[in-house]
């Protein structure tokens, strides 16, 4: 696959921007380079704009390349820049399952570039055929969400390898879940998928959400596209020592998502029990997906009670449903209470 074709003709011919430490990489005694101020370190220094520290410690953890890696701010930058790099305004188009995350469109919107949307099924699966008769010769990327947001569930495996053996596209697949899902990553897929894009973040499982940092895994050629666009400086020195002070603590990351595997089910098993939850459909995330009598009155009376869920009654497919994560068991044992009074 030629990568360099799908690119936006203004991308192709970009010169990016180089900044200092760019130009210079390593370590020195004086830095006169980049005009910063001399006083007030750490924070008066740029940060490695490719992260390099960061990106080693991940590669270990998620054995994936380094130079396989980009980072973002959040999961939202390399969404946005893949629409930048490959998207031509009022011209392209994307193609993705509904329901599944509301960035894919908002960013499409941002970005002017239609995008197109195509129901699961009624177990919340997709068909790589319909996915695929919704696409024409401007179709330049395809969003796949496994395991689902708000569905809860992973995504048939042969239907994704269809989808990437037969579009010639960038097919991205956002795994921000895949960390309490008994299936494995596509991360080891890379190779054979040139035209795969895996996102994956800190804000599920590695329980970072506040510092704000996204992880997209894709062939060397893609990975220096988003490097090429993305802004100088994307992510902040406060973030990277965040980052690496939780990639040390990869065991502690390991139990949480086990004592949430626990809670998941406990959590599932009562929901199952009250009379107002008419379907609980089956979940690989850190959250569940029910379907209630009366999804507004359940939300509004937990509003009440101090406790926020997702209600997700106005969403395809999701009419009646409340989306609720799985908390500590002390924070579920008080939903329950307070369900089993409603």
């Amino acid at each position: 696959m030629n990568i360099e074709k799908l690119l936006r003709e203004n991308i192709r011919s970009l010169q990016p921007y180089s900044c200092a430490r760019d130009e210079f990489k390593g370590e020195a005694s004086v830095y006169l380079d980049a005009n910063e101020n001399p006083y007030n370190a750490p924070f008066n220094r740029y940060p490695d704009p490719l992260q390099w520290e960061v990106k080693e410690q991940i590669s270990k953890i998620k054995n994936v390349p380094a130079e396989n890696i980009f980072l973002g701010n959040g999961s939202d930058e390399p969404i946005d820049l893949l629409y930048r790099a490959f998207c031509e305004p009022r011209i392209d188009n994307v193609v993705a399952i509904e329901p599944t995350y509301g960035m894919y469109k908002v960013s499409a919107a941002i970005n002017d570039v239609e995008y197109r949307k195509v129901l699961l099924d009624d177990d919340f699966q997709f068909s790589a055929d319909k996915l695929l008769s919704a696409t024409n010769l401007y179709t330049k990327i395809i969003w796949l969400c496994s395991p689902n947001n708000p569905t809860g569930n992973s995504l048939s495996r042969d239907e994704i390898i269809k989808l990437l053996t037969s579009f010639e596209g960038i097919v991205v697949l956002d795994e921000a879940y895949i960390d309490f899902a008994s299936e494995a990553s596509f991360s080891e897929k890379l190779t054979q998928f040139p035209n795969l894009v895996i996102l994956q973040t800190f804000s599920k499982a590695w329980g970072s959400a506040a510092i704000r940092l996204g992880m997209a895994f894709a062939s060397v050629e893609i990975i220096g596209i988003l490097n090429k666009i993305k802004y100088p400086y994307n992510i902040n020195i406060l973030t990277q020592k965040q980052a690496l002070l939780a990639l040390g603590n990869a065991g502690q990351v390991k139990n949480w998502v086990n004592t949430l595997l626990v809670e998941r089910t406990v959590l599932l098993n009562a929901l199952e029990k009250l009379p107002f939850v008419k379907k609980i459909y089956p979940t690989d995330a850190n959250f569940v997906l029910i379907k209630v009598e009366d999804a507004n009155a359940v939300y509004q009376y937990l509003v009440n009670k101090s406790i926020i869920v997702r209600n997700r009654n106005t969403v395809s497919l999701c009419l009646g449903c409340i989306r609720i994560t799985v908390g500590t068991p002390e924070e579920n044992k008080i939903l329950v209470e307070e369900l089993l009074n409603f």
